[in-house]
């Protein structure tokens, strides 16, 4: 590999820039396939392709997903069965480990429609979260334990033009 010597004061080396397409979120849960149904139900998520273990049966049991990818919006993420492959396992389920942000023009709808589908509203939809004390914010669990907020960016743009200075 290239290094190339960086003038920081340090002499420090490192590998030349790479540049980088995308970020991929992965979730790891217990049950993936009940996930990707899930996530199909309460976000619309579109499902790209799913890749299973070859060793595992089908007769003999639920096929073990490697890893299912998920378009939602703009982007994509995996979903993957967590097994002794995964890595240390993963204690989802109140870890506050990762929070996933979706922007949707109706907040309410969303946080309905995540509930119908099996996710616990996490309180009511409200302002003053985080740093924009403006913006409206729902959140829900889902049933692996991973928090999903909802945001508007149509109220942002409109909180942020209301609050643009006015020329005479």
């Amino acid at each position: 590999m290239a290094q190339q010597d960086v003038q920081n004061g340090e002499g420090e080396k490192v590998a030349p820039a790479v540049e980088i397409k995308a970020v991929l979120t992965q979730l790891v849960v217990p049950k993936a396939d009940d996930a990707v149904k899930f996530y199909k139900a309460a976000f619309g998520a579109v499902e790209l392709e799913r890749s299973t273990h070859p060793k595992r049966k089908a007769e003999q049991e639920r096929p073990l997903i490697l890893s299912a990818q998920l378009k939602l919006g703009s982007s994509t993420f995996l979903v993957s069965d967590n097994t002794e492959d995964s890595g240390e396992p993963v204690n989802v389920v109140g870890s506050g480990a990762i929070a996933l942000w979706l922007e949707t023009p109706d907040i309410g709808a969303a946080v309905a429609k995540a509930v119908l589908a099996g996710a616990v509203s996490e309180g009511e939809i409200t302002t003053g979260v985080f740093s924009d004390p403006e913006q409206p914010v729902g959140k829900v669990r889902d049933p692996f334990g991973f928090l999903w907020f909802f945001t508007s960016p149509v109220a942002k743009k409109a909180a942020a033009e209301s609050e643009a200075p006015v020329t005479v």
